[in-house]
């Protein structure tokens, strides 16, 4: 099986966003049964009525999404300009700004269809958004949740730091009360002879998720050199009493951004199962 990395660079968040739903609408199209065409008068009031420009990027085409069987979507890597963005279900007054306080920092914010509550995205944070088709990989959306916790876990023991899970509480964090669970314990954890993860509990990376018919869109924003003075602003992923943290905070050392991606895409292509490539 294989999966498109296409490396986005930085890129507006509603662009982006754009871009993955155009990846997801093209993969939920393979699964569709063809119809009949449109009458001609009818394909023209629909073209008529189309309200934007394709948000498409040179190296991701989504005409190029659902199509063979061994294909099991794209991968995006991105960072974005300083955005907050709120769950389909999370709560506005997590959000300790108001908008044009937000405005007047450079922030844009962003009600979209994911999971979850609030978060920051922004220079310095790596975010990936796979879109995948689940029922090729054979795995369901919990499976995959696990993974992509996973993936970041392993991330962090090559660095030398200890994450784990949280009952009840999606993302991998640092501190009391983490719960490493069987997959930490036996993969990436076992392996690390690094520090501890103890202190006061801090969140390393957020995910948030959206599946329909088994596709995928959305996915997980891990702190790489993020400035943390963003999330001061938020209670982020809704709690009030857990902040956030990077890689560079807890090791003290700078980090490679293209180093991140490399490390990302191999632990996705061990746990997925699957070869990503350019």
């Amino acid at each position: 099986m294989k999966l498109r990395l296409c490396d986005l660079g930085s890129m507006d968040y509603g662009r982006c966003w754009e871009l993955q739903r155009q990846l997801f609408d093209a993969l939920v199209a393979a699964k569709t049964p063809a119809r009949t065409p449109p009458a001609p008068h009818e394909a023209g009031k629909r073209a008529h009525r189309t309200e934007q420009a394709p948000a498409t990027a040179p190296e991701c085409n989504p005409a190029a999404s659902g199509g063979p069987a061994e294909e099991a979507g794209t991968l995006l890597m991105v960072e974005h300009p300083p955005v907050y963005t709120l769950g389909k279900s999370g709560h506005a007054e997590n959000l300790l700004i108001g908008r044009e306080t937000l405005e007047r920092l450079g922030a844009r914010f962003y009600h979209i269809d994911r999971g979850g509550d609030i978060t920051f995205h922004g220079p310095g944070q790596l975010v990936v958004y796979p879109i995948l088709d689940l029922e090729r990989l054979g795995i369901g959306l919990r499976e995959y949740i696990a993974a992509l916790e996973e993936c970041v876990i392993r991330c962090a023991a090559h660095y030398g730091l200890r994450t784990g899970r949280i009952a009840g509480a999606s993302g991998v964090w640092l501190g009391a009360g983490t719960d490493y669970g069987p997959a930490a314990t036996t993969d990436a954890a076992a392996r690390c002879l690094g520090t501890a993860a103890d202190g006061p509990t801090r969140k390393l990376c957020a995910i948030g998720v959206r599946s329909s018919r088994y596709i995928t869109m959305h996915g997980f924003a891990l702190n790489v050199a993020t400035d943390l003075v963003w999330f001061e602003r938020i209670n982020p992923c809704g709690f009030r009493d857990r902040g956030a943290t990077s890689l560079e905070r807890e090791t003290g050392r700078t980090i490679a951004m293209e180093e991140v991606k490399s490390l990302v895409a191999k632990n996705l292509s061990e746990i997925l199962n699957v070869e990503i490539y350019k």
